[in-house]
Formats: C-alpha cells, structure tokens, sequence
C-alpha cells in the first residue's frame, strides 16, 4: 500500500515533465550549460601559465598539436593551433618539462576543459638539458655517432662549403684563416643561426651541398657558428640538423660554439672542431710548410740519387788506395829485364869467344877448302841411283789392288743372283731378312740377276722391272 506521501511524490516523480507555477529553475539544454560552463571558465581563467610534463604528444594531419600537460597528481589536455606551432624553437616530445601560456577553454564535444597554449618554453636549463641527453642516447643507439661512420677529411680540399651566418664574424675569420694557410675556393651557403626556422635552413644548406652535382659540389664542409648558451645553440641540437649532418655525402666538419660548448651536430659530423678558426685550420694545411716539405723531399731525393754515386767513388778510391803503384808493378819485370839483358850480353860475348876460338882452330885456308870440296864430289860421285827402287813399290801397290778388286767382286751382295738366287726387297730398297718383316710390308720387290719382280704379299704379282745386268768379274764395280 502507498505510503502517507504517496501522493507528493507521484506528482513530483510523472511520467511526463511538468512546470511548477513560481518555478525559477527551468531546464537547460546541453549546449547550453556547455557554453554557460564555457564562459565561465574563459572569464576566470583568461590567461594562465602552466607548468608541466608533456605526454602523448602528437601532430594533426591538420598540422594542429595535441598533448596533455601532467605533474604527479593531475593532467590537464592541451592544443596548439597550426600557425602557432610553426613558431616553436624545439620540436615538443613526451617527457619535456615545458611552461605553457594561453587560456582555459572547455571541448563541449567530449566534456572536457583544457589549455588552448599560445606559447611554450622548455621549463628551464635542467629540463634543456636532461633532453638533449634524451636525444643523444637515442641518436647514439641508431649508429649516427658510430665511429666506424667518420670519414677522413680531404689534405687539399679544392672547394669548402661553409654553412652559417653571412654576416658574422664566423664567416670572416674561416675565410682570414684560409687566406693565411692555403688560400681556396669557398662556397658559403646563408642560414640562420639562431632562433625560429634556424635548424631548418642550416639542414637544408647540409643538404642542399650534398645534392650538388659531383663535379661543382665542395670537397669539404664547415658547420660553423660562434658561441652562445645552450638556447643559443639549440638549433644545432635538433634531430634534423643532427640527421642531415650524418647523412652528408660530403666530409664535414662542425664548428658549433667556442671550446667549452657540445652540441649533437658535433657527434654526428666527421670531425669535431673547437672554434670556427679551428676548422678552418683542420680543413687545409700550411702551404709555406708544404713548400717546405717538398724542398726537403726533393733535397731528401737528390741525396739519395747521388748516394750510391758517392759510396761508388769511395769504395773506388779505398780499392785505388790498396791497388800498389805502376811502378812497383814494373819494378821486378824491370829487373828481370836488366837481369836477362845482361845474361844475353854475357852469352853474345861468349858465343863470339867460342866462335873465334873454333875458328882459329880450324886454321881455314884456300887449300883445305879445296880438299873438302874434291871429298864432296868423290861421295856424290859414287851414288848411284837404281830404278829398282823406284818401280818395284809401284809394282807391289798394283798387286795388292788387284788382289782386292777380285775379293770385292767375289763379295759383291748381287753376284749370288747368277747362280740362281733372289734378293727381297722393301719399298725404300733395303732388304728383307725374315718372313715376319716381309708380312707388315704393303709391297715387296723381288730382285733376280736380270732385273726386278713387284709383288704384294698375299695378292697378285705386278709386272717385272727389266734390271741391267751386273758387272763381268774382272771389272771393278763403283759403288
């Protein structure tokens, strides 16, 4: 059963809405108290700055920014309009500690308020710092700072390219510092170095070096750009300049900063210098010092051309010092003949002694050569040539040729034929003594005391060759 306030509260809860007479309370539509909501927290909250940690950072296709700021016990969702975002100096990622300006606004859509931020700051030093560190263990960790990628930088680099500001003195002490080295050919590519859209244009100088053609493209590159704080110098921090610089297909060189100051693009270039003089000093060496050295090598050269000329001649003159003096050489030869003179004068004087000495013995006169010569006529005179002597060798000799014409016809190999024998012979004339030679003979010849048989082992006889007939005996035979 319905209790005592049955009725008050059955008007109260109908099935259909119904307005009270004095009923100040009407009902308000959603988009009503949206925008009511909406104005107040625009009207109390104009303008704020908020600091916190950005998470869940991502871009639009719109190019709009979505994030949410959060601390240890809250989060707030946050945008950033498209115009506002090309504006930024860093590129915003999750875990930057930022300071956000702008106002408090509601999102009807999903009953949610957040920060429309005009404006957003990385949330002091510490914070830059602790991302630039993100930063370079995650580029570490991809390989950009890989030793193995450094290249050797060019001895005389024909063209530099130098990326910076045209109108610092950066640009003036590289090419002052040039001009006292090694004078050269530099292509200065105009960036900014600082501030907004800076990290884009020296990326695009990077690049746009690297897109050269091969033959106009410098041989070496020079990021430079004089010192600063670390905000300063962030442009030469940021992930597209770090990544142009490394995928350089030019040497390069990065002079970001004075000694004290590191930037990422130091990691991620070839070779690190710690002034812009500094590079330029790295990029190309001291001509008066070159000069020098090929004065040196080419002194260096001729030394050792001549040197195996110089040791030749001293050995020379060592082995001439050792060698004995001509006329020593000549001194015992020249004894000798003294020696020999002397002898043959001795034995010219006694041969003519003894001569004389026979001659006077022999007492020569007119009357004992007379007799001498009467001795020789009477021995001439009793010689008596024989004939004999003369005819009976040459008989002999005529008897012993005879005797040996009469055994070589006796010998002769044909003079069997006579007497009814047969000579088998080869094609080349030589003869056949066994049966099995004759078998591997294509043709054989037969020979007989009147003339020659051809016949094929095995086959038909060929017709006869007429032989003359051999020598009578008696006749020699030239063979």
């Amino acid at each position: 059963m319905p209790g005592p306030n049955s009725d008050s509260d059955s008007a109260r809860d109908g099935l259909v809405a119904k307005e009270s007479a004095g009923d100040n309370s009407a009902a308000l539509t959603i988009t009503e108290i949206s925008q009511a909501l909406k104005r107040t927290v625009e009207d109390r909250f104009g303008y704020v700055k908020l600091r916190g940690e950005l998470s869940g950072v991502k871009r639009a296709a719109s190019g709009h920014l979505y994030a949410s700021l959060k601390d240890e016990k809250a989060v707030i969702d946050a945008v950033m309009w498209r115009g506002t975002t090309q504006r930024l100096s860093f590129v915003p990622e999750d875990g930057i500690e930022v300071v956000a300006s702008g106002k408090i606004t509601t999102y009807p859509g999903r009953s949610k308020y957040q920060i429309v931020m005009e404006s957003m700051e990385i949330a002091g030093e510490g914070a830059l710092l602790a991302l630039l560190e993100k930063n370079r263990r995650r580029f570490e960790a991809e390989g950009l700072f890989a030793p193995e990628r450094k290249r050797r930088l060019p001895f005389i680099p024909r063209t530099i390219g130098v990326v910076t500001s045209p109108t610092g003195a950066v640009i003036r002490d590289i090419l002052h510092r040039l001009a006292d080295r090694f004078p050269s050919h530099v292509l200065v590519w105009p960036v900014l170095v600082q501030g907004q859209g800076a990290a884009e244009q020296v990326a695009a100088a990077v690049r746009g070096f690297g897109a050269m053609p091969e033959g106009e493209r410098p041989d070496l590159l020079i990021v430079a750009r004089g010192g600063g704080s670390i905000e300063d110098l962030w442009a030469f921090n940021e992930e597209v300049v770090v990544r142009a610089v490394a995928e350089s297909p030019i040497p390069t060189i990065s002079a970001v900063g004075h000694e004290t100051d590191t930037t990422l693009c130091d990691f991620a270039a070839d070779q690190r210098a710690p002034t812009p003089t500094a590079a330029a000093e790295m990029a190309v060496p001291v001509r008066s010092d070159l000069a020098n050295t090929l004065d040196d090598l080419g002194l260096r050269q001729r030394r050792t051309a001549m040197r195996p000329v110089q040791l030749g001649r001293e050995r020379l003159d060592a082995r001439a010092q050792r060698l004995p003096k001509p006329d020593q050489l000549l001194q015992p030869q020249a004894q000798k003949l003294d020696d020999l003179s002397e002898r043959l004068r001795r034995g010219l004087l006694d041969k003519a002694s003894y001569g004389r000495e026979r001659l006077a013995q022999l007492r020569l006169s007119p009357a004992v050569l007379t007799r001498n010569f009467r001795e020789a006529q009477s021995r001439l005179a009793g010689v008596r040539l024989n004939p004999a002597l003369v005819t009976r060798p040459i008989a002999d000799k005529r008897q012993q040729l005879a005797s040996l014409a009469r055994l070589a016809e006796q010998l002769h190999p044909e003079k069997p034929l006579a007497r009814g024998y047969a000579m088998v012979l080869d094609a080349e004339g030589k003869a056949v003594t066994s049966r099995a030679s004759a078998q591997g003979k294509a043709s054989l010849a037969i020979r007989f005391a009147d003339g020659e048989l051809q016949v094929v082992p095995g086959g038909a006889q060929k017709k006869s060759v007429p032989r003359p007939k051999p020598p009578e005996s008696g006749q020699p035979k030239l063979l």
